[in-house]
């Protein structure tokens, strides 16, 4: 009698602890990380380095896969997580400036809205500018007059791509732009096969992807987008200290600096929404409050894990990985822009690539 008095005792209190005492929220699931972009790009390359990490620090060490769905410059994807997604904590989305952009712009085919979404981390990337050695470009002065016209592939005029259209703009180049690839790693293929002779990628796949092009001479870097810290103020992108950021550039071609021009505080404007908050990773709403708070959780963990440092120097290149909660109102704060800069972006669209906002 008293064995079973004693039995009786312990199943009471286990009774009485919550759920999530007895078992971790994840224990048993799988995320699925949704990417709305191709294999072998900037944002699946992120996606798939901290779903390994996601694996090992989320309490009850989930599977965790990752899974593409390219289409319209991400904007399919997103759609699609925003109509579809479990509210349960197993689906998330990754999303770049490629996302977020439409968003800022009011793209009649968005139907997403990043405000309603839990943010789970977002983490910087800067940008990378180079050109095939044909081109004869070896320093930012010779864009104005390379050896043949310079042709550049992107995805969509009104995703990431738009912040590399600015940038044309402010340096005055005159490219032939083709879009509607699928993501930036078929466009990294296509000027590895002597398609186009101009691109850019984001650091992660810049560093895996275009430096043993580099090494090879098959690639020639010539300038960073820039990035824009704290004060407002574009500096030398911290991935890539040696290149000159799109600020020195323009000062090489024009022997002036170009503070005050509105094509100039258009490009500013579009390089801190899309890239100091360029990686993010997102729960649907109603995302239960025990999944989110382990998905956090998980991210303060990696970002203590010396493994992760390890990798991240190579990955992330020294940008840092906010947790989402607290970065959530400054990533908000970056996806407003000025009516003039919206103005000379649309116009620009309209006039240049026959986009109508």
């Amino acid at each position: 009698m008293k064995r079973l008095s004693v039995w009786a005792v312990l199943l009471a209190v286990l009774a009485a602890l919550p759920a999530g005492a007895q078992q971790p929220y994840y224990a048993g699931k799988t995320i699925e990380i949704l990417v709305p972009f191709a294999a072998g790009g900037g944002s699946d390359i992120d996606a798939r380095f901290f779903a390994q990490f996601f694996e090992k620090h989320v309490p009850g060490n989930p599977r965790v896969l990752v899974r593409n769905m390219p289409g319209g410059g991400s904007v399919l994807g997103a759609n699609f997580f925003a109509e579809n997604a479990r509210a349960d904590g197993t689906q998330l989305l990754a999303t770049s400036a490629s996302t977020i952009i439409p968003y800022i712009l009011g793209l009649p085919q968005v139907r997403y809205d990043p405000a309603k979404w839990e943010l789970i981390k977002v983490n910087g990337v800067g940008g990378i500018v180079y050109v095939s050695p044909r081109t004869g470009v070896r320093k930012p002065e010779d864009l104005a007059r390379p050896a043949e016209r310079l042709v550049y592939g992107g995805i969509s005029a009104t995703g990431l791509d738009l912040v590399t259209l600015l940038l044309f703009e402010v340096l005055g180049l005159d490219v032939r732009v083709v879009m509607g690839f699928e993501g930036r790693g078929p466009a990294r293929l296509a000027f590895e096969r002597g398609e186009t002779n101009i691109d850019y990628q984001t650091t992660p796949a810049y560093l895996s992807q275009v430096v043993p092009l580099v090494r090879e001479g098959k690639a020639v870097p010539i300038l960073s987008m820039g990035f824009v810290n704290e004060k407002g103020v574009m500096v030398r992108d911290p991935s890539a200290p040696d290149l000159p950021s799109a600020y020195e550039a323009y000062q090489a071609l024009f022997k002036r600096k170009p503070d005050g021009l509105l094509r100039w505080k258009a490009y500013q404007s579009m390089v801190a929404a899309a890239f100091t908050f360029q990686k993010a990773l997102w729960a649907p709403a109603g995302t239960p409050p025990e999944a989110l708070q382990a998905l956090r959780t998980a991210v303060d963990r990696m970002r203590a894990d010396p493994q992760f440092q390890q990798q991240a120097k190579q990955i992330l290149e020294g940008y840092e990985v906010f947790r989402g909660d607290v970065a959530k109102p400054a990533v908000l704060r970056a996806t407003r822009i000025t009516l003039d800069v919206k103005k000379f972006i649309t116009d620009l669209l309209r006039s240049k690539y026959q986009v109508r906002l």
